[in-house]
């Protein structure tokens, strides 16, 4: 089981190095376009577009004109009872009133004196007027607006998803980006080991160095290489998270190639678009933000709902008129006498189902205000504290730098001193251990800046 797994490292390191041959580059920008054109996530948010559109046409749906027929007949034993035809065209409009046009055409032996009609039948035209509850806001007037405000309210929701997609695209760059880096850092100490290691061998051939400073030289070869296996791993599953980010049309998933790496300078690329949003940085507005949006849409939908509610509590009161006649012609002119009139009416005695709901109504629209001032407060202070860890970050790398470049000159030093012999492996060992763990710090931090940088741009929604 051993031997198998050392197999599979090597076959891994092998790849690497073989990839290392051939190198092409996928950019942050490249890599970001490949996420927002064509990842699934990136689609489903445009879905939220084409749903908030099929929702108020399936409200506007509540205003077409519909044609209504009523047909029943009766027949028993030979004996033709009724037959009775009711045919209506209406048109509802915006404030509850629906004009409406019928036809009526009824015959039988035992028909009800209320149906009797012309023998050609019945025309009517009319309107229905809601002169209570309905006139001002109804529950097709209610759909319309809320479908309307759902609009805006899936537009930014949208525009949160997108930027969750491309915050966390980000991350997985970074994290690439970190892992080869550490990888060529490890490539890159391992070949200055190795070639320190065979110069000791040569001195200690001609007996100008004690053959035990080769076992301590030998040791740090293998924990270099031990480190560089370790790091390949690492940057094979880095490379592997972020194909998951990457799509061709027709959702067929990509998988990057060993040979390809990352550009240099991510947080550079960060840095600079951070620059050209400065304007919005420094006039950050609360109100503008899609996480706000979406909240005050809720508000508004809330609003139209409790305005619904306050309707129910006037009485029903609709009124129907209708001008009949026998001769179609007539429609064109009202000058008759011959009409319908109808009134209905209906009103609770107590109004507790109303007034309830309209509590409720109310309360809705409370909590919800506190969300929004308790996400705005919350916003606030993240935009402020990404800012504040952008700049500590920046001035971490530029300390960690100098840190870096003075151990560099350190071992420098210690390399021309141990070549004149006046050092030890140990102590060029020692040097080179803290010029390792400073550059693995300067990645480090390199990452961290990127990554609050990234955070900076999520928190305050800006567009990638």
């Amino acid at each position: 089981m051993r031997n198998t797994i050392i197999l599979i490292i090597c076959i891994i390191w092998s790849c690497f190095l073989h990839a290392q041959e051939r190198q092409e580059i996928l950019t942050f920008e490249e890599f970001l376009a490949f996420v927002k054109k064509n990842h699934p996530v990136a689609a489903q948010a445009d879905l939220k577009l084409s749903e908030a559109e099929a929702r108020v046409l399936e409200a506007r749906g509540g205003f077409d004109p519909k044609i209504d027929i009523d047909y029943s007949t009766k027949e028993f034993k030979g004996t033709d009872y009724y037959d009775i035809l009711y045919g209506s065209f209406k048109i509802p409009t915006w404030f509850g009133i629906e004009l409406q046009a019928g036809y009526e055409l009824n015959d039988g032996e035992f028909l009800n004196p209320q149906n009797f009609v012309p023998e050609d039948g019945l025309y009517s035209a009319g309107i229905s007027v809601p002169v209570g509850q309905g006139l001002f806001i109804n529950k097709r007037m209610a759909s319309l607006s809320q479908a309307k405000i759902f609009r805006d309210l899936n537009t930014a929701e949208r525009e949160l998803q997108i930027n969750q997609l491309l915050f966390e695209a980000v991350l997985s760059y970074l994290d690439w980006y970190r892992a080869w880096r550490e990888y060529e850092l490890y490539g890159s100490f391992l070949e200055n080991a190795e070639l320190r290691f065979r110069n000791l061998k040569r001195e200690i051939e001609v007996g100008a160095t004690a053959p035990i400073d080769s076992v301590e030289l030998g040791i740090t070869v293998q924990n270099r290489r031990l480190n560089l296996q370790n790091s390949a791993l690492t940057l094979l599953k880095a490379r592997l998270n972020l194909s998951n980010f990457l799509w061709e049309e027709n959702l067929v998933p990509l998988e990057i190639a060993g040979f390809v790496r990352p550009q240099e300078e991510v947080t550079e690329a960060l840095n600079s678009f951070l620059l050209s949003n400065e304007n919005l940085i420094d006039d950050f507005d609360i109100t503008t933000h899609p996480k706000i949006r979406s909240l005050r849409s809720k508000i508004e939908t809330l609003e139209v709902e409790r305005r619904l509610k306050a309707e129910m509590l006037k009485p029903e009161l609709n009124l129907n008129y209708n001008f009949i006649t026998s001769d179609a012609e007539q429609l064109n002119t009202i000058n008759s006498g011959d009409y319908k009139f109808g009134l209905q009416f209906s009103m609770p005695i107590f109004l507790r189902k109303e007034r309830g709901a309209l509590e409720l109504s109310k309360f809705k629209i409370q909590d919800a205000e506190f969300e929004t001032e308790q996400e705005a407060l919350i916003l606030r202070n993240k935009s402020e504290a990404a800012l504040q860890q952008v700049t500590n970050y920046e001035s971490q790398r530029d300390l960690v730098d100098r840190v870096a470049e003075d151990y560099e000159r350190l071992l420098q030093a210690e390399e021309r001193k141990f070549s004149f012999g006046e050092s030890s492996v140990f102590l060029l060992n020692s040097r080179e251990a803290k010029l390792l763990e400073a550059r693995l710090k300067q990645i480090e931090l390199e990452y961290k800046l990127g990554e609050a940088q990234a955070e900076l741009i999520r928190t305050l929604a800006l567009p990638f």
